[in-house]
């Protein structure tokens, strides 16, 4: 195998078919013998990043520990392979067309007329194999955002078929959708033989098929796709439901997935050793005990739909937890502003073992995660505050314990008399100059733990690293005030007078964090902030 190898996964019918969770997959098969690998995303749209995009439009959006504010697949790839990613890995079509014009503006294409070929398709070439020199992998897993046929995505298949054509060692995997209409009664190919379609109309030929559906491709529909797709059959694969995405990995390495994959590399086919993984997934499917935990946040709804990738990371952090725990979590998406317009609605956390306040911005369904806040608080439920969970927790505590009546955050009420929380200094300007791109508190901070804390005894260290992503703080002017009224501070910045974790030690479990824990955490190593916070709420 020349290295590194290229694995481009592209998907067909419709969006949002997993091609995130099928291409750590193959990460994770190939990890499992012994090979080095990355994972990229290729994304149409033309925002620069994911920063500025509402969650509800594009899902949530993943922070890399260097800084970037990019897609959430790649928290998948993270959260699969056990590694940090770069936000170099995220690539969007704002980002080459932006460079391109640079380019030309320098006078870089000796006065060449600009075109998408060669000079859009060879900046994304140039971006994918700098990728590939990063840690030297063997394998580099590309995925192209979108579905097959998508005008926004047409350079980056354009460059993959280059890239063969280049030399480079190239293997291709489709995954398609074969839906199955109640009517009928079977799953149908003819869709994925449609984008199988266009994919050779743009001169590539995928190496390996994999169907996602509902239940598993029998021989019949393998047959099928393999005849009138050009693979062979044992290059067909079954992504059917699962119980677990976790066990994705294992159920395409058990009908030879990985087998096929060697092949496609011309490497050879060592065992796959799958280690603890095959032992997560056997407790995933055994544990029975569940706990129930409230979700109160704004990001759930698309039109008649509630969707949870708003707070995809949020989710897989409390199921890490949960197994660690040997239970299942049962989570309940609770709509913040229920409890705006009527307090009765409150009773609805009463059946809850733990609450969650999730990040976001903006003043929507404030007020009622504050009263979600202040009933946790009160009825001893435990309590776990994200970002802006630990800023509206602290609101809450200075209006109803301390006494600041009309405290609030200046970044919903500007002339509040106890602006509790407030810009970061360094973000004042920026923000003035409405320049929002890439510009927050991002990436990895040095976290100083106070001593003989909740914080402390769940890291059991004197210092960790987390994920930031915020333009607003704690107001150090009222710190001292808050903590005198017992609450307590128990994480800071190491050199800044930032506070970074915030908690009521007289609680069951109430605590907040101005970092985003969930990004740090793994289905083989749990957040210990998350482990404590379901623990907390076991019975």
């Amino acid at each position: 195998m020349q290295k590194p190898a290229y694995i481009f996964v592209t998907g067909g019918v419709i969006s949002g078919l997993g091609k995130g969770i099928v291409a750590s997959s193959i990460g994770k098969i190939l990890q499992w013998r012994g090979l080095k690998v990355t994972a990229m995303k290729l994304d149409g749209y033309l925002n620069f990043d994911a920063g500025t995009l509402r969650p509800t439009e594009h899902g949530e959006v993943w922070v890399t520990s260097d800084g970037g504010e990019i897609d959430e697949d790649l928290g998948h790839y993270e959260r699969f392979l056990g590694m940090n990613i770069s936000k170099l890995n995220n690539l969007t079509s704002g980002q080459v067309y932006l460079q391109v014009i640079k380019n030309e503006r320098e006078g870089k294409y000796l006065g060449k007329t600009v075109q998408l070929i060669p000079h859009v398709t060879e900046e994304i070439k140039r971006r994918i194999k700098f990728v590939g020199r990063l840690g030297e992998p063997d394998v580099v897993i590309v995925e192209i955002g979108g579905t097959v046929g998508d005008y926004e995505s047409t350079m980056y298949f354009e460059a993959a078929r280059q890239m063969r054509y280049d030399g480079d060692w190239v293997v291709f995997v489709h995954l398609s959708y074969l839906p199955m209409p109640n009517a009928l009664g079977e799953p149908k190919t003819k869709p994925t033989q449609s984008s199988v379609r266009d994919l050779l109309g743009m001169g590539i030929q995928p190496n390996i098929i994999i169907g996602r559906s509902e239940r598993p491709l029998d021989e019949v529909r393998r047959r099928k796709i393999a005849l009138f797709c050009n693979v062979e059959e044992g290059d067909v694969f079954s992504d059917h439901d699962v119980k677990s995405i976790y066990e994705l990995p294992v159920e395409l390495e058990r009908q030879g997935l990985g087998a096929s994959l060697c092949q496609k590399l011309r490497i050879s086919n060592t065992p796959a050793n799958m280690g603890d993984w095959k032992e997560l997934v056997e407790r995933i499917k055994k544990t029975q005990q569940t706990v129930n935990i409230g979700i109160v946040g704004k990001y759930f709804g698309t039109g008649e739909f509630e969707l949870p990738d708003s707070y995809i990371s949020v989710v897989e952090a409390l199921r890490h937890a949960a197994w660690y725990n040997n239970r299942k979590a049962e989570l309940h998406w609770i709509d913040a502003t229920l409890f705006e317009k009527d307090l009765h609605k409150l009773s609805l956390l009463e059946k809850m073992d733990g609450i969650v306040v999730p990040g976001g911005y903006g003043n929507t369904g404030i007020e009622g995660k504050i009263n979600a806040i202040r009933f946790a608080r009160e009825s001893n439920i435990p309590f776990l505050g994200l970002c802006y969970g630990l800023q509206l927790a602290v609101v809450e505590y200075a209006r109803n314990v301390c006494g600041m009546e009309g405290a609030n955050t200046t970044e919903v009420d500007k002339e509040t008399k106890y602006p509790v929380i407030d810009f970061l200094p360094s973000q004042r300007k920026i923000t003035e100059a409405s320049n929002y791109g890439a510009t927050m508190r991002l990436g990895d901070q040095t976290v100083r733990i106070i001593p003989n804390t909740l914080a402390s005894k769940l890291y059991g260290s004197a210092t960790v690293t987390e994920r930031f992503r915020h333009r607003y703080e704690v107001n150090p002017d009222f710190v001292s005030e808050l903590e005198r009224n017992g609450f307590t501070f128990s994480g800071t910045h190491e050199r800044e007078k930032i506070m970074q974790i915030g908690e009521i030690t007289r609680h069951r479990f109430f605590l907040g964090t101005q970092f985003h824990p969930e990004f740090t955490s793994r289905p083989l190593k749990p957040n210990p902030l998350f482990i404590g916070f379901i623990k907390s709420c076991m019975h």
